[in-house]
């Protein structure tokens, strides 16, 4: 009596390799940094709650980028951290602001680079939210003027890709549009299209400096319960103009990464966010896991579960490994 033997094909690790169905590459990967606007050269801050990673000066920014490019890195996506802050987020869309200044000398000096750009708000305002506030609501339609005023500002300094995470209804029409008209109609919009008012930002919120000063972002970014909603989002923003969809977080939200795989046929990425980066960090630091396989295996999860880009804050560390 035959029956079937899938241990035949995992007998060595020759055999495991050839079969394998999914693998990771350093194109696949990009690394977030947080850029701050200070006179202190040498500038370089960890990050409590995020071990390995740092608030950088610009000098710090091309110091680390550079020997992460000497170890394969392909991408990085930007986060800016301005000197001052105020109700109207007017450093977000300063042409001299702090990430129109790193795009720049990342650039120059790394031309083939994929520099990403965050565009959002909620480091620049004085508030902590996303977009303007009036009566303590973010109002949507004054945001986005706000939003594609400083998308453009980034493409202008040099940005191969914006992406817009504030999670306001149409911004990424009114990004797609303002782009077109001053001649960046070949620049593509990455949108965090599918962004949950998750737990797991906590350390972001210090990494970035953006921790609301009131209420929460629950009334625009989506109800973590909700997984036809996030379809919709999706196909609103790529009919809107967005050339790749993000999912946000990533390892919570595998099945929608699945389900958008299925329906929607165009580049998707997921982000694995702060608090699963702390979260395995801890582990690791406790000796409880082994760091470099349940990395591993965590990204693997996210690209067989359909991820073309991951964001992680592992992939200096990762590409070391590959």
């Amino acid at each position: 009596m035959t029956f079937f033997r899938g241990r035949r094909l995992r007998k060595t690790q020759s055999l495991r390799d050839i079969v394998q169905e999914t693998w990771l590459r350093p194109e696949d990967l990009v690394q977030p940094y947080f850029v701050v606007e200070t006179s202190d050269k040498n500038f370089s801050k960890e990050i409590t709650s995020m071990p390995g990673q740092f608030q950088l000066s610009l000098f710090k920014l091309e110091e680390k980028v550079t020997k992460a490019v000497d170890n394969g890195l392909k991408s990085v996506i930007l986060f800016g951290i301005p000197e001052k802050k105020d109700e109207i987020a007017s450093e977000a869309y300063n042409p001299k602001g702090i990430v129109q200044q790193a795009v720049h000398k990342l650039k120059r000096k790394f031309p083939d680079l994929v520099v990403i750009t965050d565009v959002c708000l909620c480091e620049y305002t004085s508030h902590g939210h996303c977009g303007i506030i009036e009566d303590r609501h973010v109002q949507n339609d004054p945001t986005l003027k706000l939003l594609a005023k400083t998308a453009l500002s980034h493409v202008k300094a040099g940005a191969d890709i914006v992406a817009p995470s504030d999670m306001m209804d149409g911004r990424v029409k009114a990004i797609r549009e303002i782009l077109d008209k001053h001649g960046f109609i070949e620049t593509p919009i990455m949108s965090y299209a599918v962004k949950y008012a998750s737990s797991f930002y906590g350390p972001f919120r210090e990494a970035a400096e953006s921790t609301p000063q009131f209420g929460d972002r629950k009334s625009y970014q989506m109800n973590p319960a909700n997984s036809n909603e996030a379809i919709l989002e999706a196909k609103a923003d790529f009919t809107e103009g967005a050339d790749i969809i993000m999912v946000k977080p990533a390892l919570p939200y595998l099945d929608i990464l699945q389900r958008l795989k299925d329906s929607l046929f165009c580049p998707l990425a997921a982000y694995q966010v702060s608090g699963e980066y702390a979260q395995i960090k801890a582990a690791s630091l406790n000796g409880w896991i082994d760091e470099k396989n349940v990395v591993l295996e965590s990204l693997i999860s996210i690209k067989r579960a359909g991820a073309n880009l991951i964001i992680s804050y592992f992939t200096e560390q990762v590409l070391k490994w590959l």
